[in-house]
Order: structure tokens, then sequence, then C-alpha cells
């Protein structure tokens, strides 16, 4: 009988004391939750345009022996970046031609396509960098024959 009572009293207590550290989890996770929300906070088009830099215009073949025109609109994460990126704009249209010259027409088919590029030239040019990153790529002209 004793060791039922200290058995119950046991589970009592540590039930108790995970139900504490459940909610003190709870209220430390959505205070720095909201914390981090106030801090990520979404670019206004001054600042988009601000940290962006125009890629000039490219015409290059496709693997299928079609052509492309294409040309982008890159948005950094600072000036620091936008600046970086501006010196390194001969890399930036290596990498277009070379993974260009790898495609053919019919993966530009839908959005997808072009998404699917945009994607590739963020993450080889975030390689690249050195002073910030590339936060989205924006195609602007698109012309395949």
């Amino acid at each position: 009988m004793k060791n039922n009572k200290l058995l119950v009293t046991v589970l009592i207590i540590i039930t108790t004391i995970s139900l504490l550290g459940a909610i003190a989890l709870v209220v430390v996770l959505k205070f720095t939750g909201s914390d981090k929300v106030e801090e990520v906070k979404e670019p206004t088009i001054d600042e988009i345009v601000e940290y962006s830099v125009d890629v000039p215009e490219i015409t290059t073949n496709l693997i299928s022996g079609d052509f492309v025109r294409i040309q982008f609109k890159i948005q950094t994460e600072s000036i620091e970046a936008k600046e970086e990126l501006e010196k390194r704009d001969f890399q930036v249209r290596n990498i277009l031609i070379q993974e260009l010259s790898e495609m053919n027409s019919e993966q530009f088919q839908g959005k997808e396509g072009i998404a699917n590029l945009e994607t590739i030239l963020k993450d080889q040019v975030n390689e690249l960098m050195h002073e910030g990153k590339v936060v989205r790529v924006y195609t602007t002209a698109f012309v395949l024959q």
C-alpha cells in the first residue's frame, strides 16, 4: 500500500514537471517566434528596385537548335551585394549561356521551365557571392524561336 502511494506521488510530480516544461516551451517559442516575424519583413518596391541589377539581354542557341532571347532582373539583399553582382556581370552571363546551351525548347513549356532557370541562376550566382546573396531572379523578357 505504501509503495502504491509513493508510485502515485512520483507519477504526479513527473506529470506536473512535464506539463510545466511544455507550457514554458510554448511560451518561449511564442515570444521568440513573433520577434523573428518582425525582423523578416518584406522589402518595399523601392528597396527591390534599389537592390536589383538588370542583366542585359542574351541571345543564344539551345541544344535543340532553337535559340532564345532572354533578359533578367536580379534582386539582391543589400547595396553591397548589388555592387558585387554588378562587378560579376560577366560571370552571370557565363552561367546563363552555359545553362541555356544545355536546355531544349521543351524545357521552356509553361511557367515551370522559366522558374526552373531562375532558380538555377539564383543558386549558382549565390555560390559566387561574398558580400550578400541573391534574393530573387525575375525574367523580364523572353523569346523562344
